[in-house]
């Protein structure tokens, strides 16, 4: 059973004590005795804590007594996670007299202090029933709430409902405001209170006119900024990834404004909230003549009037959202694009429109909660009305949005709960990507399968689920999928209080909080450190939290926390500045013997692991994002839970890595040092669903290495993603790739961006469930396209050519019936005609050219919205505005012109590439 939100381990507890009364403990008579009273008295308080769960507010004696059960259940969980450690750590000693000897002394004693220990919590539960009866909590708690269940086929996204209504008026006038004939710098800033909708109209805009500049960036700020990363994060953004690593803030701001000089550039800063930090982040942008333009989106109205001191900028207030756009935008949520309401739910919609005040992230959330494919009863109706805050209508506030999100809160499935509030580990502003936090869920133990359902796809339907509701919003998506997400700040506020009142999660942003925390009522469970909290003093602290489950680290501080106090960790993550330039010593991790998931993203530290972590039994997650590591476990084969592996870069296939089964992913970016007998070895991994190999430094593999990686490949038959990045030319032997005799048949993503063939292999045209591709090859010809078009799932596709084996290239009537975008390169002196025949690619909606003459049929695409010109110039890459003049018209004109043919009448932008 997973754990909970408000009732912490008791459910896993219950399972645990379960366990101790199984056949492998039956000599255990005393403690079998006393842990069978224990799981008794505590499977009879569940039916009242599951009726509590449900409940958002209890009378003080009530919430206090589910409180101590709360917290009795993480040390109840904790004392048994320590024996069955011992005994099983003592099966697997040494066998000889003396050791059997010690290991019957060892358990008698671990045997004693359990007993006494359980004899303990025996006495709180008594306590607990005790009080119980005297406060009379059953009687206080003869009812629950109705959930509401919500329609889990609804895929409105955030962003995508709130373009809907009531922003294209905004959003004309914003771009009115910025694209007017000023060549001076120029900043905007959008100004508003919080859920009005800032951040999605300056994305809107970005979007709509970002195109037109020969640099752009979004990146947000939050409430604690941290300039020098942020900083640097926009130097990544802006295409920067070789300038200076200096980490000085005066050097970085130098290097941003030497490389904006004498461009046209667009930044988007996003939830400002302090002017210090805008003082320091306006002066990477030069003032340049060129047009050059920035928005600032804050919720503070003497922000929005200092920015405009320091700058010439102007002010867009936001608005709330008028009751007509208020009730499209419910109805298009609730009843579909359709808007049609029925009679009954009319008068009571507008009751709830009129509550929610105008802004779209209330009505949203409301909508998403009343969304359902078949019409509610109209009680439920009406308790959702009488839910929300009275004051909604004539004045909402800050307080009064909580309510409204509260109550969607209230609405969650217990088992969404602690799955929601455990966003509340990441800092503000955040993108959050969707595979680190299923894992994160999967090791607290918040997800469950039932049906033998796959444990990973239970947890990605959470958070589908999360992001149906409009939870949560989505960041990185492609093609229907979304990988990442983002919290919005207001909805943190509530996971932030939520999380404080049930103990769940704890934040510290300064030494000020860790002293907090440390006279806290509560024992920590699950810790963020989101700043340079560090020194001796706070060392003194963290000592005094062993009981955290979850600890996360983001910060630049020096300080590495003692991790050999933290025992029964299950999540263990650090994520450090791009260019910070550290230690982080993890050799103590090797007695976290909970472990069970390791993340560490530290691109210019030094990693220091134990040089053994075979005690790591329960680890299924390992992530090391770094370029340098002092050393590496040895050992790491023996780890037979371990799903998800991401080595360092300088670090090769495990040697022994065919004994490592149960791995569903693996990354590995130095293949070239692997040795042969582990190549071979991933042919034993059969239950790999990701495989991405690189090698270091642009080295290759040998030819033996390489025919003993394809053999592998051929075997691993459950193998969904294949990415192999190094570069393999098509003058080098025919490679056994060419030729595979069995692929994996249910790929999905096949990546070989470097590798070269003569021709599209005929494998490829075996893999139905493909939907991304991206490939090399020397020849190609129409009956080659062919063989791709025929794959029933592409949804993808890059293909680069270096020369064509006939005089055109014809993509025929139906195919690649799904194809959304086509991407399509030639090399330099190769002009490929391609021609599009009417049928063809009857889904493309973005068309990627490197090639600027020669085709035909533009016109038979009938859902393409955008065309892309990549063309080749001797100079930096650039937009096409500086380009000579002669060779713009002639690019510009020819593909415009075939535009205006066309029934929608696409977009057309025209880059320059080397």
């Amino acid at each position: 059973m997973a754990a909970s939100a408000t009732t912490g381990a008791l459910y896993p507890l219950l399972g645990k004590l379960t366990q101790l009364l199984g056949e492998e403990y039956k000599k255990l008579t005393g403690v079998r005795k006393q842990a069978s009273f224990l799981k008794d008295e505590l499977s009879a308080m569940k039916a009242l804590l599951d009726k509590m769960e449900l409940m958002d507010k209890l009378d003080s004696p009530a919430k206090n007594w589910r409180d101590d059960i709360r917290e009795m259940s993480y040390d109840m969980e904790n004392c048994i996670d320590d024996f069955i450690h011992d005994i099983e750590e003592g099966a697997r000693a040494k066998k000889g007299f003396p050791g059997k000897m010690a290991q019957r002394l060892r358990r008698l004693i671990k045997r004693h202090q359990i007993a006494n220990r359980i004899q303990e919590f025996k006495g709180l539960a008594e306590e607990a029933n005790a009080r119980r009866k005297k406060y009379n909590i059953d009687e206080c708690i003869n009812s629950s709430p109705k959930t509401v269940a919500v329609d889990r086929r609804m895929t409105a996204i955030y962003k995508e409902a709130a373009s809907l209504v009531g922003i294209d008026g905004p959003r004309e006038e914003l771009v009115s405001l910025l694209m007017d004939s000023q060549m001076k710098l120029k900043v905007v800033s959008i100004v508003g209170f919080g859920g009005l909708g800032k951040t999605t109209l300056a994305k809107q805009v970005y979007d709509e006119v970002g195109e037109q500049f020969d640099y752009k960036a979004f990146f947000s700020v939050s409430q604690r900024p941290e300039v020098k990363s942020l900083l640097v994060g926009l130097q990544l953004k802006l295409g920067m990834k070789d300038s200076s690593h200096a980490y000085e803030l005066q050097d970085i701001i130098d290097c941003l404004r030497e490389h904006l000089k004498h461009k046209r550039y667009f930044i988007v800063v996003d939830d400002l909230w302090d002017q210090s930090a805008w003082n320091s982040i306006s002066c990477a942008f030069p003032e340049n003549g060129d047009g050059s333009r920035v928005i600032v989106t804050t919720r503070m109205e003497d922000i929005a009037i200092g920015v405009c001191y320091s700058n010439r900028a102007c002010i867009y207030r936001m608005k709330r959202l008028e009751e007509q756009d208020s009730r499209r935008l419910l109805f298009n949520k609730v009843f579909g694009p359709e808007n049609v309401c029925q009679p009954q739910y009319k008068e009571i919609s507008t009751q709830i429109i009129k509550k929610c005040g105008g802004l779209p992230l209330a009505i949203i959330t409301i909508a998403s909660l009343l969304a359902s494919h078949e019409a509610r009863p109209l009680s439920e109706w009406e308790s959702i009305k009488n839910s929300l805050g009275a004051n909604s209508a004539t004045k909402p506030t800050l307080e009064e949005m909580r309510g409204i999100l509260n109550l969607s809160y209230m609405h969650l499935p217990i088992y969404l709960r602690p799955c929601f509030l455990y966003l509340g580990m990441y800092p503000e502003d955040r993108e959050i990507p969707r595979d680190e936090l299923v894992r994160q869920w999967m090791a607290e133990g918040f997800v469950c399968s039932s049906h033998r359902a796959d444990l990973d796809d239970v947890a990605k339907s959470y958070f589908n689920e999360l992001l149906n509701r409009s939870m949560i919003q989505p960041g990185r998506t492609s093609y229907g999928e979304v990988f990442s997400c983002r919290v919005h700040d207001v909805m943190l506020d509530l996971i932030l209080s939520k999380s404080m009142e049930d103990n769940f999660i704890s934040v510290a942003y300064n030494y000020e909080d860790m002293a907090r925390l440390h006279s806290w009522k509560y024992k920590v469970r699950r810790l963020s450190l989101q700043s340079g909290v560090g020194g001796p003093t706070s060392e003194t602290l963290a000592t005094s939290m062993t009981q955290v489950r979850s600890y996360a680290w983001f910060g630049e501080s020096q300080y590495t926390p003692p991790l050999s106090q933290f025992k029964y960790l299950r999540v263990l993550a650090f994520e450090f500045p791009l260019l910070l330039e550290t230690t982080v010593d993890l050799t103590a991790i090797g007695h976290l013997f909970l472990l069970r998931y390791l993340n560490v993203s530290a691109s210019s530290a030094v990693i220091v692991f134990p040089t053994k972590i075979q005690g790591l039994v329960h680890l299924q997650t390992l992530v090391v994002y770094c370029e340098r590591t002092q050393s590496f476990p040895s050992d790491i084969s023996c780890l037979a839970n371990l799903f998800h592996l991401m080595l360092p870069r300088d670090i090769a296939l495990p040697e022994g890595i065919m004994k490592m089964k149960s791995l569903r992913t693996l990354h590995c970016r130095d293949m070239s040092k692997s040795l042969l007998e582990d190549i071979k070895g991933l042919g034993e991994l059969t239950n790999l669903k990701e495989l991405y190999l690189d090698t270091n430094k642009n080295n290759c593999l040998t030819l033996e290495q390489e025919d003993a990686l394809v053999s592998s490949i051929g075997m691993l038959q459950e193998l969904k993603i294949l990415k192999l990045k190094w570069v393999r030319g098509w003058s080098d032997t025919m490679s056994q790739l060419d030729s595979l005799h069995d692929p994996p048949h249910r790929l999905e993503v096949l990546y070989l961006p470097h590798w070269d063939f003569r021709r599209v292999p005929t494998w490829i045209g075996e893999l139905c469930c493909l939907q991304m591709l991206d490939l090399n090859v020397l020849h190609l010809s129409s009956d080659e396209v062919r063989v791709l078009g025929e794959l029933p799932s592409l949804v993808y596709v890059r293909l680069y050519v270096s020369d064509v084996s006939q005089d055109k290239v014809v993509v025929g009537m139906g195919l690649f019936p799904v194809l959304e975008h086509f991407l399509f390169q030639s090399k330099e002196d190769v002009n490929p005609y391609l021609s599009f025949e009417a049928g063809a690619m009857s889904k493309l909606q973005k068309l990627t050219l490197g090639f600027r003459k020669d085709w035909r049929g533009l016109e038979c695409l009938p859902c393409l919205q955008k065309i892309e010109v990549f063309t080749r110039y001797p100079q930096k890459p650039t937009l096409i505005s500086r380009v000579p003049q002669g060779v713009r018209a002639e690019i510009e004109s020819a593909f415009k012109a075939a535009a205006r043919l066309h029934p929608r009448q696409p977009s057309v932008i025209t880059f320059l590439c080397l």
